[in-house]
């Protein structure tokens, strides 16, 4: 679970978000309860409640630095992640 939270305090920064493991965004955004549909290397999540659809794709490994922003706005505006994103 410690890493979840290192994780999810790693894309609430937003000093690194070139740098972001695209497996550890997906496992990050299930934990906050999106459900996870694919579609050849489209990863869309969506959630109850969440008027916004995250659609990630994978570059080399890691997530693409404006996925990561848009997946951080929706912590951030829904306030999802406990009382880091407070």
């Amino acid at each position: 679970m410690a890493s979840r939270e290192k994780l999810l305090e790693e894309v609430l920064r937003g000093t690194a978000d070139a740098n972001i493991q695209f497996s550890g965004l997906c496992q990050l955004l299930r934990s906050l309860g999106f459900r996870e549909r694919i579609r050849g290397d489209h990863h869309i999540f969506v959630k109850d409640g969440i008027e916004e659809i995250l659609n990630l794709q994978p570059k080399g490994g890691k997530a693409k630095p404006y996925q990561v922003k848009q997946a951080r706005k929706v912590i951030l505006r829904y306030r999802l992640g406990g009382k880091e994103s407070a």
